[in-house]
């Protein structure tokens, strides 16, 4: 079955989406509670900040996956691509479960490193595939790289 353009973007941005709600299940109870009783680094921004910085950001996502997923399922580098992208969306909604879920700083600290090398592995399929993408994807690499920023400090302070 082929999907029409619009269906695939919509499924693009639904699944990209997706990451974000399974991360705010375990966020938002943590935040008045435990994450604020953390200390933080100065460069710690307001919580409000991150709510509309990752939606813009999933929603970047989900415009890169399906400019690559347009080019074609059936080709290899296409479902490769999609596979790694597929990788570090679960990475990121894994992060959020161990940083807020189970207050594993030192694990999470891990994960977004992992994290962090999966977007970039991710940027490089895309950008073989479709060279706009990888720039589409470049606030997230920035923002998930003072995410790890903020990781490492909160795990140093605490």
């Amino acid at each position: 079955m082929k999907l029409k353009p619009a269906l695939k973007l919509i499924a693009a941005l639904v699944i990209s989406g997706s990451a974000g709600a399974v991360g705010t299940l375990f966020t938002i109870s943590a935040i008045p509670a435990w994450y604020a009783t953390l200390a933080k680094p100065a460069l710690n921004p307001p919580t409000w900040v991150f709510g509309p910085v990752w939606t813009a950001l999933y929603a970047l996502m989900g415009i890169a996956a399906f400019l690559v997923w347009n080019k074609g399922w059936g080709r290899a580098d296409v479902r490769k691509a999609l596979g790694f992208f597929l990788l570090q969306l679960a990475l990121n909604a894994v992060w959020s479960i161990i940083f807020f879920g189970w207050h594993d700083i030192l694990s999470a600290f891990i994960c977004i490193a992992a994290l962090w090398l999966t977007i970039v592995w991710t940027m490089m399929l895309f950008y073989r595939i479709s060279k706009p993408t990888m720039y589409i994807l470049l606030p997230y690499i920035l923002w998930v790289s003072f995410a790890a920023y903020l990781n490492y400090s909160i795990l140093m302070l605490n």
